[in-house]
C-alpha cells in the first residue's frame, strides 16, 4: 500500500528538515511490512525559506512532491492542494510543525488494515489554558446544535483517510470550505484515538485569535442555514412582542388616559432593535459574501513553484 503523507507549510524553514528526517524514519519501518510512502509538502505563500528547503529535500529524496503557491491562500487551499497530489492509497494529513507527532502514523496503518475509512486522530487537552478549554467546549457545545455535522472537540485535520475518502472530498469542489466539517459529511467507516499534543520544535504559530475565531465562525456557517432561520424567527418574536406592548400601551390609555410619553422606553427600543437588524444584516451579509465567492468561480490557489506535472487543477 502506497501511503501519502500531506503536509501544509507556512514559515516552517526551521523545522522542515527535522520533520522530514522523523517521517522518513517511519517510512522505514513500514517498508518491510509492504507500505511505501510519499511525502507531498504545500508550501502556502511562505515568506522565508521555506520552498528552498523544499526544493533541497527533493534532491535529496525522490519520494519528496511539492507545491508553492504564488501567495498565502490559506490552510483550506493548502489541504486541497495536497489532497490534489497525493497518489496513495491512503493519504495521512499532518501540520509540519510536529506538533502531530509522526510515530503515531503506523498506529494509523495499523487501524486503517483494520477497515476504517478514517483514523482520526484526537487531541487532548492536557497542559491547556483552563480559559481556553472551557472556550472550546463552550464553542462545541454551541456549533453541534447548529451544524448538520457532528464537529468533536480536539479533532482537526490530523487523520488517515482512504483513497475513497479523499476521492470523496476532492469531488466537493465549493470555494469556502471547512475540512474538518467535510471529512465529518462524507462519512464512511471512522475510528478516533487520543493523543497529546507535543510542543512546536521551532518558530511560532501563525493563529492568533482574529483567526481563530475567523475559523470557527467558517464552521458555524459552511455546514447549514439555521442562523438565516434563527434570524426569521427572532423577527417574528420581536413583532409578536411588539403587538403586545401596543396593545398593553392602547388599553392603558383606554382605562387610565394618556399617560406622560416614555422617552427612556422609545430610546431603548430603538437602540435594541436598531442592533439586532445590524446582527440580522450581518448573518445575511455573510452568506450572501459566501454565495459571492462560489459565483465568480476563481481557483482555489495558484502554483509559483513545483517539482510536479502541472494540470488543469492548478492553472485556471
Amino acid at each position: 500500500m502506497l501511503i501519502s503523507i500531506v503536509a501544509p507549510c507556512y514559515n516552517e524553514e526551521d523545522v522542515l528538515a527535522r520533520f522530514h528526517e522523523e517521517v522518513q524514519k517511519v517510512a522505514e519501518e513500514l517498508l518491510p511490512l509492504g507500505h511505501d510512502m510519499e511525502f507531498v509538502y504545500v508550501d502556502d505563500g511562505s515568506r522565508d525559506r521555506t520552498l528552498a528547503v523544499l526544493e533541497d529535500l527533493a534532491d535529496l529524496d525522490s519520494r519528496v512532491r511539492y507545491v508553492s503557491f504564488s501567495r498565502n491562500f490559506g490552510k483550506e487551499a493548502a489541504l486541497l492542494a495536497g489532497l490534489r497530489h497525493a497518489s496513495g492509497d491512503s493519504v495521512i494529513v499532518m501540520d509540519a510543525d510536529l506538533q502531530h507527532p509522526p510515530e503515531l502514523i503506523k498506529r494509523m496503518v495499523a487501524l486503517r488494515e483494520q477497515g476504517h475509512d478514517q483514523v482520526i486522530a484526537k487531541r487532548t487537552r492536557t497542559g491547556d489554558r483552563l480559559t481556553r478549554t472551557l472556550t472550546a467546549r463552550l464553542y462545541y457545545r454551541l456549533v453541534n446544535r447548529l451544524v448538520d455535522v457532528e464537529l468533536v472537540d480536539g479533532v482537526g485535520d490530523f487523520r488517515l483517510l482512504s483513497r475513497r475518502v479523499v476521492d470523496a472530498v476532492l469531488a466537493l469542489t465549493e470555494y469556502n470550505r471547512f475540512s474538518k466539517g467535510l471529512f465529518a459529511w462524507v462519512g464512511f467507516p471512522s475510528t478516533t484515538f487520543e493523543y497529546q499534543n507535543a510542543a512546536r520544535e521551532a518558530g511560532r504559530s501563525s493563529w492568533n485569535l482574529r483567526g481563530l475565531l475567523n475559523y470557527g465562525l467558517d464552521g458555524l456557517l459552511s455546514f447549514n442555514n439555521r442562523p438565516l432561520r434563527a434570524a426569521l424567527w427572532l423577527g417574528v418574536g420581536l413583532l409578536l412582542c411588539a403587538g403586545l406592548y401596543t396593545a398593553w400601551i392602547v388599553g392603558a390609555a383606554l382605562v387610565n388616559g394618556v399617560q406622560t410619553p416614555g422617552y427612556v422606553t422609545i430610546i431603548t427600543a430603538v437602540t435594541a432593535l436598531s442592533g439586532v437588524q445590524m446582527v440580522m444584516l450581518g448573518v445575511i451579509g455573510e452568506y450572501t459574501g459566501r454565495i459571492y465567492y462560489e459565483v465568480k468561480g476563481r481557483p482555489h490557489f495558484l502554483v509559483k513553484a513545483t517539482n510536479v506535472e502541472r494540470t488543469k487543477d492548478l492553472i485556471p
